[in-house]
C-alpha cells in the first residue's frame, strides 16, 4: 500500500465506518433528501413523456417501444426527437400497469429508490477509484480508502443538482442510465482476477458483460455508451498503470524500452479492441434504428449553435461549461429550463463573462497537468479518473460531437458529478493536510452535507407542482421567455386568463418570434372576443412559422367569428395541409360549413373528425344534431347509436340521441336515455326541459310538470321551457275543469 493512499484516507475528516454502516448512512441520506418528492405531480416534460405517451398503455404493442422515441413518436418520423430510450419507457409502462393508470406516486417512488441504489453503488465505485483493485488472500476485494469513498458517495447522494433527475419523473432516464453505467464499470473491474497481480489475465466473459451493460445504459439514455471510454481510461491508469508523462518522454528520446510490449503483454490492446468493437456495433445498431438523420433543433433551443462565427460558438460553449461547473460547486440557482434568453449570448471577447471560462480552463489545465506529470502515481490516477468521470459522460451534451437541444440541462450532470465528487474529496484531503485546525475542516464538511440536504428538500417542494416549479424559475431566469410562457399556460389552465395574458405578453416581448406564446395569447383574446388583436397575433405566428397547424386553425376560428368565411376556410385547409390527421380542425371546418348551410360538406368534415378521433364527442354530437335538424331522423339515430357504442358514458350523446328517438315516437327508449343523461349530469336545465317535452308529447303530464319545474329552477329564464310549461299548466287547468284529474 502506497504512503499516499494511507494519507488520502487519513486526511478525510470523517469517521471510519464499516462497509455496512457506511452504506446505511449513504442510503438513508439519499432517501431523506428526496423523500418529500414522492407525492408530487407530473410536471413539465412528464406531460409529453408519460401522460401523452401511448406507449405506456396496454393497448400499445410492446414492440412499438423499440421503434418509437422517448416521447412515443416513430423514430422514422421527421418530427421525432430521436431520443431512443426503450428501457426507460418500459419501466414507465410497468409503473402505469401496476398503478392502474396515471398515478404519480408510484413513478416518484421508483425514482427515489433508483437514486438510493445508485448512491450505494457509488460507495463501491469510489472505493475502486481511490484505492485501486486489491484483493485479500481469500479473494475478497479490499477497500483501501473507506473514508474517502464514504465522503465522495455522500457528496453524490445529497447533491441538490440531482433534484431534477429524482423529483422529475422523466429524470428516470438518467437514473437508469447511471445504474447500468456503474454496473458496467464494476463488471469491467470484475474482469481482472484477484490473483492477477500484473493484469496479464482477465475474464473475457466479464468484458462482454460490461459491454452488454453499457448497451443497456445507452437504451436508458444516450450518454450511457460513454462508460466504454471510461473503462478504457480505468484500464490504462489503474490496471496498466500507464505514466503518460514518462511514455511521452521516452518517445521524444526515442527510448525503445519495452513500454509498448508491456501494454501488449497485459492484454491492454486486446481489451481496447473489445471495447471499440462493442461500442461501434452498439452505435451502428442505434444509427440504423434511428432511420433518419439527427433531430432538427431550433435557434431558441440552443442559440449558440446557430451563431455564424466559430469563435462566438466556441466562446459560448465554453461559457456553458463554466456554468455547469458552477452549478456543481454552488447548486443554489437552479432552473427547470435554461433556454430562450436565460443566458444571453457572448458576442465579443470584451464580454466580462470571458473571465468565467478562463477560470474554468485555468483549473482544468492545472488538473490535467498534475494528472499527467505528477511524480506521485496515486495522485496521477485519482486526478485522471476524476477528470475522466467529469468530462467523458458530459461529452454527448457538450455540442462538440453534435448539436444538442438545450443550453444547460441539470439532469445531464448526474453522471459527471461523480468526477466532481471525486475531485472535491481529493481536494478536501489536501486541504485538511495543510490546515492545523482539523475540527474546522470537519465542521465545514458536515455543514456542506447538511446544507445540501436542506437544499434538496426545499428544491423538491418546487418540483411538486408545475405552478411552484415555473414560478421558482422567474427569479433565476427572468429573461427566459419559456419560463414566462409556462407560468402563463399554467395560469390559463386554471382559468386565470387575466394573469396569463400578462405572462404571455412578457414572453413575446422577450422573444418576438415566440409563436407558441402568440398562439396561446391569441386563443385567450379570441375567447374574450378581442378578435382583431387575436387575428393579428395568429397571423404573425403563421407568418413566422408557416407550418404551425394549430395557429392556422385558431386563425380560421377567429376569421369565422369575424364573418370572413372564405379566409377562414382557407386557414382551416392550410392547417390540415400541414397536419393531415387533425380532427379538431375538421370539427371547426364542419362548424363553418354548417354556418354556411353547406350541410353535406359539414357532415363530411365531422365524419373525418370522428374517423381520425373516434372519441371526438363534439363532432359526433354535431353530426346527430345536424341530421336531426335536417329531418334525417333514421340517419341521425344510426349515427347516435354508433357514437354511444364508442362513448357509452357520454351524457351529451345520450341527450342528442334521446331527442331523435323522441321525435321518432320511440318514447320508452328516449325516456331511458334522458334519465341516464340526467343521472350523469343532474344539473342540466336542458336535459330536464327536453325530458319534460317528451313526457308532454307522451301524455305523462304530471312527470312533464315535475321536470319543467326542475328545469326552470335550474334556468329560470329559459324561454322555450317557460312557454311549454305555460301550455302544460293551461292544459292541466282545462283537464281539471273537465274533471279528468
Amino acid at each position: 500500500m502506497a504512503q499516499s493512499e494511507i494519507n488520502l484516507d487519513h486526511d478525510i475528516p470523517i469517521l471510519h465506518l464499516s462497509s455496512f454502516w457506511a452504506k446505511s448512512i449513504i442510503g438513508l441520506l439519499a432517501f431523506v433528501c428526496f423523500a418529500n418528492s414522492f407525492d408530487g405531480d407530473f410536471v413539465f416534460d412528464d406531460s409529453e413523456a408519460i401522460l401523452n405517451n401511448k406507449d405506456l398503455r396496454a393497448e400499445t404493442s410492446l414492440g412499438d417501444l423499440w421503434i418509437h422515441d422517448f416521447w412515443g413518436t416513430k423514430l422514422s418520423s421527421n418530427a421525432s426527437h430521436k431520443s431512443y430510450r426503450p428501457l426507460t419507457v418500459l419501466t414507465f409502462r410497468v409503473n402505469y400497469i401496476l398503478a392502474g393508470g396515471y398515478h404519480p406516486v408510484g413513478f416518484h417512488v421508483v425514482n427515489i429508490i433508483l437514486h438510493c441504489i445508485v448512491s450505494l453503488l457509488m460507495f463501491d465505485v469510489f472505493s475502486i477509484l481511490f484505492g485501486g483493485l486489491t484483493y485479500s488472500s481469500k479473494g475478497r476485494r479490499l477497500n483501501l480508502a473507506p473514508k474517502a469513498s464514504l465522503f465522495a458517495a455522500l457528496l453524490f447522494a445529497v447533491h441538490p443538482l440531482h433534484t431534477e433527475c429524482v423529483a422529475g419523473v422523466v429524470g428516470r432516464a438518467d437514473l437508469l442510465c447511471a445504474l447500468f453505467f456503474l454496473l458496467s464499470f464494476l463488471g469491467y473491474c470484475k474482469a481482472f482476477l484477484q490473483n492477477n497481480k500484473e493484469g496479464k489475465q482477465f475474464s473475457i466473459s466479464w468484458i462482454l458483460m460490461s459491454i452488454l451493460l453499457g448497451a443497456m445504459a445507452m437504451l436508458c439514455k444516450e450518454q450511457g455508451i460513454t462508460v466504454l471510454g471510461l473503462n478504457v481510461l480505468f484500464d490504462a491508469f489503474v490496471i496498466c498503470k500507464i505514466n503518460m508523462a514518462g511514455l511521452i518522454q521516452k518517445l521524444l528520446h526515442r527510448d525503445k524500452a519495452l513500454e509498448g510490449a508491456a501494454l501488449l503483454s497485459k492484454g491492454f490492446l486486446l481489451r481496447i479492441i473489445f471495447m471499440a468493437s462493442g461500442g461501434t456495433a452498439i452505435l451502428y445498431v442505434r444509427w440504423r434504428i434511428m432511420g433518419t438523420g439527427p433531430p432538427a433543433f431550433t435557434e431558441v433551443d440552443n442559440p449558440a449553435s446557430f451563431a455564424d462565427s466559430i469563435l462566438i460558438r466556441a466562446l459560448n460553449y465554453n461559457y456553458y461549461y463554466s456554468l455547469n461547473a458552477w452549478l456543481l460547486l454552488c447548486p443554489w440557482w437552479l432552473c427547470f429550463d435554461w433556454s430562450m434568453g436565460c443566458i444571453p449570448l457572448i458576442k465579443s471577447v470584451s464580454d466580462w463573462r470571458i473571465i468565467a471560462l478562463a477560470a474554468l480552463w485555468f483549473c482544468l489545465i492545472g488538473l490535467i497537468y498534475q494528472a499527467l506529470c505528477s511524480e506521485d502515481s496515486h495522485k496521477r490516477r485519482i486526478l485522471s479518473l476524476g477528470l475522466g468521470f467529469l468530462i467523458i459522460p458530459f461529452l454527448p451534451a457538450s455540442n462538440m460531437l453534435f448539436r444538442v437541444g438545450f443550453v444547460i440541462a441539470e439532469r445531464v450532470i448526474y453522471l459527471p458529478s461523480v468526477g466532481y465528487c471525486m475531485l472535491i474529496t481529493y481536494g478536501c484531503s489536501i486541504l485538511n493536510r495543510q490546515v492545523k485546525k482539523k475540527k474546522l475542516i470537519a465542521a465545514a464538511v458536515l455543514g456542506i452535507v447538511l446544507i445540501n440536504v436542506m437544499r434538496c428538500i426545499s428544491r423538491n417542494k418546487q418540483w411538486r407542482s408545475e405552478e411552484q416549479l415555473f414560478r421558482s424559475a422567474l427569479s433565476v431566469c427572468p429573461l427566459n421567455a419559456k419560463v414566462h410562457y409556462n407560468v402563463g399556460k399554467n395560469l390559463a389552465d386554471k382559468g386565470n386568463q387575466t394573469a396569463a395574458i400578462k405572462y404571455y405578453r412578457e414572453a413575446i416581448r422577450l422573444n418576438p418570434k415566440y409563436v407558441h406564446a402568440m398562439n396561446n395569447l391569441g386563443n385567450i383574446l379570441k375567447e374574450r372576443n378581442e378578435l382583431l388583436e387575436a387575428e393579428e397575433l395568429l397571423a404573425l405566428a403563421v407568418q413566422i412559422q408557416p407550418d404551425f397547424a394549430a395557429a392556422w386553425m385558431n386563425l380560421g376560428i377567429v376569421q369565422n367569428s369575424l364573418k370572413r368565411f372564405e379566409e377562414a376556410e382557407q386557414s382551416y385547409w392550410t392547417a390540415i395541409k400541414h397536419r393531415k390527421k387533425y380532427p379538431d380542425c375538421y370539427y371547426n371546418l364542419g362548424r363553418l360549413y354548417a354556418d354556411l348551410n353547406r350541410h353535406l360538406d359539414a357532415l363530411n368534415a365531422w365524419r373525418n373528425a370522428t374517423a381520425l378521433k373516434p372519441d371526438h364527442s363534439l363532432a359526433w354530437n354535431n353530426l346527430i344534431i345536424l341530421l336531426d335538424n335536417t329531418g334525417n331522423l333514421s340517419h341521425a339515430e344510426a349515427v347516435g347509436r354508433e357514437a354511444l357504442e364508442l362513448l357509452p358514458n357520454d351524457h351529451s350523446l345520450m341527450f342528442s340521441l334521446a331527442n331523435v328517438l323522441g321525435k321518432s315516437q320511440k318514447y320508452k327508449e328516449s325516456e331511458a336515455l334522458f334519465l341516464r343523461a340526467i343521472k350523469v349530469n343532474p344539473n342540466s336545465a336542458s336535459y330536464h326541459g327536453n325530458l319534460a317535452v317528451l313526457y308532454h308529447r307522451w301524455g305523462n303530464l304530471e312527470a312533464a310538470k315535475k321536470h319543467y319545474e326542475i328545469s326552470l329552477k335550474l334556468d329560470p329564464i329559459a324561454p322555450g321551457t317557460k312557454e311549454n310549461y305555460s301550455l302544460l299548466k293551461r292544459k292541466l287547468e282545462q283537464l281539471q275543469k273537465r274533471g279528468h284529474i
